[in-house]
């Protein structure tokens, strides 16, 4: 026999309100995204037709993707980004699992003492001008590795992927070292196996802070060959003629206005992650709670 909980005129009209606000949410929170991609598609003369401000467009137009891809420096750009991104995320992964493992074990000798230097270096750090004086030290300057190397290792992803570890059934890892395995071997073939959710979290965490580096290209890149997506973006937002960022030809400006230019690169910038985090995103969630259980 089974039961069929009947829900009350209360509980009806609390769900559909409920509903409705997060119905509403979602749409002021989408509608920024649906405006720059309206735009980047918008032809010149319906763009100022609108006064600049178009919801429905009646026509659509792929000249502002074709001229920022036409220009050398997006291009480019978007090169340095994707690659800060994939081997920054490789290498973020890789530094913290050697680093996190080894700690998830209170047999590890100085392991409190190591565990107390990290977490005092998210409360304290030397500063900005410290750590440029170092990358400048390191001949990291207007070099590409001066975006990947420094803060290889974030101490709240350390701490997350540690617990993780220590919520591992012990057992495993026991039956592995009873079977011969190393602690490298039974790292790689037992408990990074079991770690998938939590290494996609901790790698979505990276790739993203990568995707989204400004600060560092700011700081450490001159070269303008060198300079990541967001400083370039950023550039483009505040330059008042577009032509001269993109050293496209001022002919094919005259069909389309700069801010149409401009939200085309919005675009590009941010859709690779929208595509790439619906593919993460059931990992997402299991990760981050099954490393926040316990500190």
């Amino acid at each position: 026999m089974s039961f069929v909980l009947q829900k009350s005129k209360g509980d009806k009209v609390a769900d559909a309100a409920i509903n409705t606000v997060l119905t509403l949410f979602a749409l002021v929170t989408l509608f920024p995204l649906y405006y720059v991609v309206v735009v980047s598609l918008t032809p010149y003369i319906e763009v100022m037709k609108n006064g600049g401000f178009v919801i429905w467009p009646e026509h659509l137009t792929f000249q502002a993707y074709k001229e920022i891809f036409g220009s050398a420096r997006i291009p480019q750009a978007l090169k340095i980004t994707v690659f800060i991104t994939v081997v920054g995320t490789i290498l973020n992964l890789v530094v913290t699992t050697l680093l996190a493992y080894p700690l998830s074990k209170k047999s590890v000798p100085g392991r409190n003492f190591i565990l107390m230097a990290l977490v005092f270096t998210m409360i304290f750090s030397g500063g900005i001008i410290p750590l440029y004086i170092m990358v400048r030290s390191l001949g990291l300057y207007d070099s590409v590795w001066a975006l990947v190397i420094p803060g290889m290792v974030s101490t709240f992803n350390l701490l997350i992927v540690k617990t993780y570890f220590e919520n591992l059934p012990a057992e495993v890892e026991e039956a592995a070292k009873v079977d011969g395995c190393s602690d490298i071997q039974t790292l790689f073939r037992i408990v990074l196996p079991l770690s998938a959710p939590i290494m996609a979290t901790i790698g979505l965490f990276y790739g993203v802070t990568h995707w989204n580096e400004y600060f560092k290209g700011i700081f450490y890149i001159s070269d303008k060959t060198l300079m990541p997506m967001q400083v370039v973006l950023r550039s483009m937002i505040q330059a008042p003629n577009v032509s001269s960022e993109l050293s496209i030809n001022s002919l094919a400006l005259d069909a389309l206005p700069p801010e149409t230019i401009k939200m085309a690169v919005v675009v590009v910038a941010t859709l690779p992650l929208l595509i790439i985090y619906p593919f993460l995103q059931k990992y997402f969630v299991k990760g981050a709670l099954l490393g926040s259980v316990k500190g």
